[in-house]
């Protein structure tokens, strides 16, 4: 069962361990910047920095999919409730 948050994290039910849309937004962010970045540096044959962006956006991409899977989780667990960006 995926829950919205760690197991033995600090965060309660009324304050969240972290604010998953504020991730969701630099994480995407990240993502888009290290793509242009990696397709740049492999452009101006730059492969060592190429390599480091697009590692750097995989991660970025592995992110995003424990974001999302937590923010499907609190979904789960309060129908209906919206947050804000930091919540």
């Amino acid at each position: 069962m995926t829950r919205s948050q760690p197991r033995r994290a600090r965060g309660t039910v009324g304050h969240a361990y972290s604010a998953l849309n504020l991730r969701l937004a630099l994480a995407s962010f990240g993502l888009v910047i290290m793509v242009i970045f990696a397709v740049l540096a492999f452009w101006a044959a730059v492969t060592w920095l190429g390599v480091v962006c697009a590692v750097l956006a995989i991660v970025a991409a592995v992110d995003l999919v424990i974001i999302q899977r937590r923010r499907a989780a609190r979904r789960r667990e309060e129908p209906g409730v919206r947050h804000s960006l930091f919540e």
